[in-house]
Formats: structure tokens, C-alpha cells, sequence
């Protein structure tokens, strides 16, 4: 529209008034010329006018030109880059290439442009992270390498020289990469476990013998120990050779002070047993003394093998062998003490062969070995016991006929007394006792009967007498019994 309108600067009067109005530049000329016209230019002027007027257009038409020349020339290279890149790309990394081929029914530039620009930052953040990808599978390959490195294990010479070439970035070659790590993976986690076994078993061991882990796993190689990562840790053949001779080396040591423990714990046992120790005086030496009973596997204690604990159980033992003699003397009379008190509460008599003065006389001769005198006085000790077991049912039923007796003799001073029947304090509980007393007294005749019997049974059974210190209890009840008789007739004589 502009240009038909600008087509007529050049024409006379009557032609540029026939330029039509209908565009918004010929609109603005015709006001243009009717504005010149009100103000009298001249003819002449008013063609000047136009003529500069279709110079100056002509100047923003070229300028427009040539900035839209300048924009398409800059457009067609950057399609052309992107898509020489676009084709680099696609080509390093080994994709599909139809899925990154710019459709070619773009017709305009920018419309080529919009349409590879995202398919070339696609491929750029592909590309980058499969450089990554590449990057951390050869650090990985690298680093397990070094930790095998004496295993002599082969792999391709030329992966870091490929993983370094960013040229050939296919997934196929990824692949073979992501192959060769895990093979290196799966050897590394062999040795791993096996490292970690053996540490383990090196360090139950060391606690055991109360050896310094730590310098003991160091002598080996110095990545066992103080490290927390699994990276760090070297899992050569020389270091598996040298924790497996570790091993040999400890269990060796092991069954040498288990031997040698056990035949000292034997001792100790000896002596607190014959010197009656104390839990208290035992307590300190507990976990030793269970490796007396046990396999060499189960003893697992920690220190419980080391130096220092042989040692002070070797000094246990020497230190009670010594205190043996001066307190063998005391022992025995402690145990003559102690029959004493299981026949005194039994009423029976003690064996008067290890009478205390007889023990002290023995024992100050030297002529008989004290050990030999507590194993006899411990032998009478149990036969004691064992009798005293035997009598319990007979000696239960003598407490109650006694106790009976007691009744009775009380029940006869309370019905001697005239002030019995006083309304006095506690006049009424004697009463009841007294009612209780009678018929307890009417029942000790069929007790010391039934005694009788009990005491032949147990005599027959046993084919020797019941003696109730030192008198055989028959003869007290029949005793007591006729005492009872003459005691009865006395009362009827009296009575009469």
C-alpha cells in the first residue's frame, strides 16, 4: 500500500490526488497536501517536498532490508552449527537418528531453529551425563584395580585410553564397561568377605590371648585396622595369605594356654575345695575357673588366656599352696565342729576318732597328713547326714512326746495351785491350756507306744540300735513308760 502511495511523489497535481485513501500513508498524504495547499506552497515546493519524502522512505525501506538480510544470514548459520552438532552428537553418543532428525516440513528458519534447539540441549545433557557415566565406571575400575593390583588381574590396556576419548560415547561400549566393573565388583566382594572373616576371627582370637589387635592385624598389612571404608581396605593374596598364617600362628598359642590354664585351674579347685574358700574369695577367678569344663571353642572370654591372667592364677595357686599347711589345721577342726553340730541336733555321738584333742595331737606329730584326716572327717560328715536323714521321722515324733511331757508337768503344778480358778490376769488362757493339756497327757501313753514300734523298725531295718545321745531310745521309752505305771498306781493309793 505504501509503495503505491509513494509511486505517485513524482506526478503532477491531478495525479497525486488520485492516489487513493483507503491505506493509512495515502490517507496521511492527502492531508498532507491539503495542508500545503492551505498554506500556499507552491507547486513546485510540494514536489520537492515528495521527493524528499520517497528518498527518506527508501532509506528505512533499505535499512529494514538489510537488518532482515543480516538476520536471515545469522538464522541459516545457526541452523547449519546446530545441526553439524546436532550430527556429532547424535553420532558420538550412538542413538537413533530418526528420533533426533529435524523435520524438514520446517520451512522457515526460525522455525528450523526452534525444532533442533531442544533436540540439540537434549543431546548435550545426554552427552553429559554419559560422560559421567563413563567417568565413574573408570574410577571405579581404576580404584579396584589398584586394590587387586598384585592379583595380576587383566583387563584391556587401551579402557583408559577409550574412556578418555570423548568421540565414542555408545551405549554398547558403556556396556562392555559396566561389565568389566562387575566382574571387578564380584571378586572384590569375595575377598572382601573373606578379609572380613578373617579379621573378625583374627580379633575374637586376640581377645581371647589379650594380644593387641590392632598391631596384630598392622604386622599384616596396615589398611586392617583404623579404616571405615571397604575402599581402603587391601584385599591382596598377601594380605589373605598373611591373615590366614595370623590365624595358625594365634590358635597355636590358643591350645598351648588353654593346656597350660587348665592344668593350673585344676590346682586351684584343689585348694579352694580342701580350704573351704569363700564365693567371695572365688568370684575374682570365675571366668578362669570355667576353663576348666570347657572345649577350647568355647572358651571365648576376653583376656581370659592372656599373660597376665595365667600369671595371676599362678600366684593364686602358689599364694593358697602356702597358706595349705597353716590353715589345714584350723580346716579340720572347723569340719570336727561342724559333725559335732549335725549329732548334737540328731542326738547322736560324734565318732570319737576325730576328736578335736586327737586331731591336734596328729596333726602337730606329722604322722598322719591332714588331707587324709578332712576326707575322713568329711566321710563321717555324710554318713551323719545320711543317718540323721534316717531318723528325722522318729525324732519328729520324740519332740512331740516330749513337748506332751512338758504339758503334763505343767498341766500338774497348775492343778496343785489353789488360786488356780482366781478371777486374776490370764486366768482364762491358763484355763484353756489346761483343757488342751489334758487331753494332749491322755494321748502320750499311745505316743510312747507307737514310738516303741517306729524305733524296732527302724533298729530292724537298719540292724543297729536307736541311740538318743548315747542311749538307746527304747530303753528310755520303756522306762519312761513304767515310770508312768508305778506313777498311775501311786495316784490310785493315794486316792484310796
Amino acid at each position: 500500500m505504501g509503495e503505491t502511495a509513494m509511486a505517485g511523489y513524482g506526478l503532477d497535481r491531478p495525479a497525486r490526488c488520485s492516489v487513493s485513501f483507503d491505506t493509512p500513508c495515502g490517507s496521511l498524504l492527502r492531508e498532507l497536501e491539503q495542508i500545503w495547499t492551505e498554506i500556499g506552497e507552491r507547486e513546485q515546493d510540494k514536489d520537492r517536498m515528495f521527493q524528499e519524502l520517497e528518498a527518506e522512505c527508501m532509506r528505512v525501506y533499505r535499512r529494514k532490508v538489510d537488518s532482515a538480510n543480516a538476520d536471515r544470514s545469522q538464522l541459516r548459520q545457526s541452523v547449519m552449527a546446530k545441526e553439524a552438532e546436532l550430527k556429532a552428537l547424535v553420532a558420538s553418543i550412538g542413538e537413533n537418528t530418526t528420533q533426533f532428525k529435524v523435520n524438514e516440513k520446517h520451512a522457515s528458519l526460525k522455525e528450523q531453529l526452534a525444532a533442533v534447539t531442544p533436540l540439540l540441549d537434549d543431546l548435550r545433557a545426554m552427552k553429559e551425563e554419559r560422560i559421567k557415566q563413563f567417568s565413574n565406571v573408570q574410577s571405579q575400575i581404576e580404584t579396584i584395580n589398584a586394590q587387586i593390583s598384585d592379583h595380576n588381574y587383566q583387563h584391556d590396556d587401551g579402557s583408559s585410553k577409550r574412556l578418555n576419548n570423548d568421540h565414542d560415547l555408545s551405549t554398547r561400549r558403556l556396556a562392555d564397561l559396566q561389565m568389566q566393573l562387575r566382574n571387578l565388583q564380584k571378586e572384590k566382594s569375595d575377598r572382601l568377605q573373606k578379609v572380613f572373616v578373617y579379621v573378625d576371627e583374627v580379633h575374637c582370637l586376640c581377645a581371647v590371648l589379650g594380644m593387641d589387635f590392632a598391631k596384630t592385624v598392622k604386622d599384616v598389612h596396615p589398611s586392617l585396622h583404623g579404616t571405615n571404608s571397604d575402599n581402603s581396605t587391601n584385599i591382596s593374596d598377601s594380605t589373605l595369605e598373611g591373615l590366614t598364617q595370623t590365624i595358625l600362628k594365634l590358635k597355636a598359642e590358643k591350645r598351648t594356654r588353654v593346656s597350660k590354664l587348665q592344668e593350673i585351674v585344676g590346682k586351684l579347685h584343689k585348694l579352694w575345695n580342701l580350704m573351704e574358700s569363700t564365693e567371695q574369695e572365688r568370684r575374682h577367678f570365675s571366668e578362669v575357673a570355667a576353663v576348666l569344663g570347657s572345649s577350647e571353642e568355647e572358651i571365648t572370654s576376653p583376656s581370659v588366656l592372656s599373660l597376665e591372667t595365667i600369671q595371676e592364677t599362678e600366684e593364686e595357686v602358689e599364694r593358697l599352696t602356702k597358706q595349705k599347711a597353716s590353715r589345714m589345721k584350723e580346716l579340720v577342726l572347723k569340719r570336727r565342729v561342724e559333725l559335732e553340730n549335725i549329732c548334737r541336733n540328731a542326738h547322736m555321738e560324734p565318732d570319737t576318732s576325730t576328736a578335736p584333742e586327737k586331731i591336734v595331737a596328729l596333726i602337730d606329730s606329722g604322722l598322719v597328713d591332714p588331707c587324709e584326716l578332712l576326707s575322713n572327717i568329711e566321710a563321717q560328715i555324710a554318713k551323719a547326714n545320711e543317718e540323721s536323714h534316717t531318723r528325722k521321722d522318729i525324732m519328729e515324733r520324740v519332740d512331740k512326746w516330749l513337748s506332751a511331757c512338758d504339758e503334763e508337768t505343767w498341766l500338774e503344778e497348775y492343778n496343785q495351785d489353789d488360786n488356780r480358778y482366781s478371777a486374776g490376769r490370764g486366768a482364762h488362757l491358763n484355763l484353756k491350756r489346761a483343757e488342751k493339756a489334758r487331753l494332749l497327757v491322755q494321748k502320750i501313753p499311745t505316743m510312747i507306744d507307737n514310738l516303741i514300734d517306729k524305733t524296732f523298725a527302724w533298729e530292724d531295718e537298719s540292724n543297729t540300735p536307736f541311740l538318743y545321745d548315747g542311749v538307746r531310745l527304747v530303753a528310755i521309752l520303756e522306762e519312761q513308760k513304767l515310770r508312768r505305771v508305778q506313777k498311775e498306781e501311786d495316784k490310785k493309793r493315794y486316792r484310796v
